[in-house]
C-alpha cells in the first residue's frame, strides 16, 4: 500500500450484528475462460440488494486469466473492479481507457449501455482481485455511462490502534471518506488487513444489507468463525448499530454494505433492469448498435 495513511476517529458498536449464514461461492468461468469464484450469485440478489454479484479471482496460472474479458455489453448497473495483483487494460465504447493495476479500482457506471473489455497486460505472474456489481435505481438506469480509474495511491486508508489497516474504496469509515460516494445506494466498500489479534468495529445502519468476504486467513464475527474464501451474510438485527470483526492471526477481508433499493430486479446476462420489457429493449438496443459508441 502506498497511499497516505490518514488519522481515523474511533467508532463504537454497542449492539453487534451476527452472522445469518456462510456462503462458499461457486467455481465458474467468464469472459474468454477466466476462472473465478462467484460468491454473490443471482439467488442472493434480493437478500443483498443493492448488490447483484461478487466475483473473486486469483491464480498464478496464466491459462486461467490470459483470455481476459473481451468486448461485452452492460446496462442498468455499476461494476466495481478491484485488482490486488496483476494488470488489466480497460477500454469501452464511450471512449474511456485505463490501466488497472495492483491495488487500483475501476468504477464504471454502465447506465443506458456500454460495451467494454478488460484484458490482462501480462503473460505470467499472479492475477487476483474482485468484481462487484452494484445496482442502479430505476431513475438512474438510463443515465449516461461514466467511468473512473482510481489508482492505489489515491485510495484513502487508515490504521487503527487495534492493528487493522483499512482501505476505504466507497462510503466512509472512522471519519475517513472513501474514494467514491453514491447517494442512492450508499455503498460501503472496505478492504481490511488485520494483524494477529486485531479487531475492527464498523458502525452500520440496521436497515442496510451487509456481508464480509474473507480472502486471507480467518475472522470471527460474534460466535461465528468465517474461514478463508467464505462470505458471511450479516443479519439485519433490529436495533443493531454495526459489526465487530476479530482476527486471531493475520487476515484480510472485504466489508461491503449498502442501502437496498427495494425495486424489482430483472436480469438477463449483462443487463439488469426492472421489467421484462426493459430487458427486451436492452437486447434490441444492443443488437442495433445503440449503446455508447466511440
Amino acid at each position: 500500500m502506498t497511499a497516505t495513511t490518514l488519522t481515523p476517529r474511533s467508532e463504537t458498536v454497542s449492539r453487534e450484528r451476527t452472522v445469518e449464514r456462510l456462503v462458499a461461492g461457486t467455481a465458474t468461468s467468464d469472459g474468454a475462460g477466466v476462472k473465478l469464484t462467484r460468491v454473490l450469485t443471482q439467488p442472493l440478489q434480493r437478500r443483498l440488494d443493492p448488490f447483484l454479484m461478487l466475483d473473486a479471482f486469483g491464480t498464478d496460472n496464466p491459462d486461467d486469466y490470459i483470455g481476459g474479458f473481451p468486448d461485452h455489453p452492460h446496462r442498468g448497473f455499476e461494476t466495481v473492479t478491484y485488482v490486488i495483483a496483476g494488470r488489466m487494460r480497460h477500454r469501452d465504447s464511450a471512449g474511456h481507457e485505463g490501466l488497472l493495476q495492483n491495488g487500483g479500482v475501476q468504477w464504471m457506471t454502465a447506465g443506458r449501455g456500454v460495451v467494454h473489455s478488460e484484458l490482462p497486460e501480462q503473460e505470467d505472474g499472479r492475477m487476483e482481485g474482485f468484481q462487484l456489481w452494484l445496482n442502479l435505481g430505476a431513475k438512474d438506469k438510463m443515465n449516461a455511462p461514466w467511468y473512473r480509474d482510481i489508482q492505489s495511491d489515491t485510495i484513502p486508508e487508515f490504521r487503527t490502534p487495534a492493528g487493522v489497516t483499512a482501505r476505504v474504496i466507497a462510503g466512509a469509515s472512522h471519519g475517513v471518506l472513501g474514494a467514491v460516494q453514491r447517494d442512492t445506494t450508499q455503498p460501503l466498500f472496505l478492504d481490511l488487513h488485520f494483524d494477529a489479534g486485531a479487531s475492527f468495529a464498523q458502525t452500520l445502519p440496521s436497515t442496510q444489507n451487509a456481508f464480509v468476504y474473507v480472502y486471507r486467513g480467518e475472522l470471527r464475527i460474534g460466535e461465528t468463525r468465517v474461514p478463508e474464501q467464505r462470505m458471511a451474510i450479516l443479519k439485519n438485527d433490529a436495533g443493531s448499530d454495526g459489526v465487530v470483526l476479530q482476527a486471531d492471526a493475520p487476515a484480510r477481508a472485504l466489508l461491503i454494505a449498502g442501502r437496498p433499493l427495494h425495486e424489482p430486479i430483472v436480469q438477463y446476462g449483462p443487463f439488469v433492469m426492472n421489467t421484462q420489457e426493459e430487458i427486451f429493449q436492452a437486447v434490441q438496443d444492443f443488437q442495433a448498435g445503440r449503446f455508447a459508441q466511440t
